[in-house]
């Protein structure tokens, strides 16, 4: 199945689009903060054919990275919003939103009418000590996948085989996950795209606007926590076991779910056993396992 490109028009430019399937019911889908549209794609494929997914490039990633900030989670919230109303009404759609793009999709819904909201290993806010230097956090959390946007690879097989290195990936690799490196790769071995020096290729993320969104979502985690408290749709949350680099503690540990399901009783933690943080997008029984629960 490969999805329908189009672009949707938001303040100062237009969004990459793309609609897997053509079946009436629709999922809205957000993406990580290094990441694409094309993230979504092994989920997308195994839903039942009455649905369809739609999923964006957010600005400053994909084809919509030459869109002006300012940038920041609201920011994209506003674009998804705008989205969604471009695909059919709020209150038959489902929004999801992996890693940043949950948090992004917690915000979009507040105060919104839509069917169900899905996170997806995220949207749940980490605490950040008092006194602690976002962007030391950041450094830490982040810093490789940030200090990939700085490489270049001699052409889109070396960028491939850069991902496949990746403690996620390393055992793990699908043809899935290749679609989306190449998708993400610029320049003349790239997938269609032309930025970057001659003979090399880079991903099409750019830096800025993930520092702005990494920093944002480090230092807004009141704004986060009202906007969970304010979503009056059905709420749940789908948790990867393993973290960013397949380490032992996900990215939302047991620990946080527990405090919030505790704070909001009504929302439904569900732990999709035997992936990591990139994974449970890419496995094609844990990318099964969330296709089910968004088209229940």
């Amino acid at each position: 199945m490969n999805p329908v490109l189009s672009d949707v028009e938001v303040p100062g430019g237009a969004l990459r689009v793309a609609r897997f399937g053509t079946g009436s019911r629709v999922i809205v889908a957000v993406h990580g903060i290094t990441a694409s549209l094309m993230a979504w794609a092994g989920v997308a494929r195994r839903l039942p054919a009455e649905w369809s997914l739609v999923a964006m490039d957010l600005r400053g990633r994909g084809h919509s990275a030459g869109l002006p900030g300012p940038y920041g989670l609201a920011r994209h919230a506003e674009d998804v919003n705008l989205v969604a109303r471009s695909v059919g009404a709020e209150s038959d759609i489902v929004l999801t939103g992996h890693s940043m793009g949950a948090y992004v999709a917690a915000l979009a819904a507040a105060g919104h009418d839509y069917a169900r909201v899905v996170l997806v290993d995220g949207g749940l806010p980490r605490p950040l000590p008092s006194g602690t230097d976002p962007d030391a956090v950041l450094e830490a959390t982040l810093g490789p996948a940030i200090a990939r946007l700085d490489q270049t690879f001699p052409d889109a097989d070396a960028y491939v085989d850069f991902f496949k290195a990746h403690p996620a990936f390393a055992d793990a690799w699908t043809e899935e996950a290749e679609e989306y490196v190449r998708y993400d790769a610029s320049g003349p071995e790239g997938t269609g795209g032309t930025e970057g020096s001659e003979g090399t290729v880079r991903s099409r993320v750019r830096r800025e606007p993930v520092r702005e969104d990494g920093r944002w979502m480090l230092t807004e985690g009141e704004t986060v926590d009202a906007a969970l408290r304010a979503i009056t749709s059905p709420l749940s949350l789908l948790r990867a076991p393993r973290g960013l680099l397949n380490q032992p503690v996900g990215f939302m540990p047991d620990e946080l779910a527990a405090a919030w399901t505790g704070w909001l009783p009504a929302l439904e933690d569900e732990v999709i056993d035997d992936c990591n943080h990139y994974t449970i997008l890419f496995d094609d029984r844990c990318a099964s396992l969330v296709a089910k629960h968004l088209s229940r």
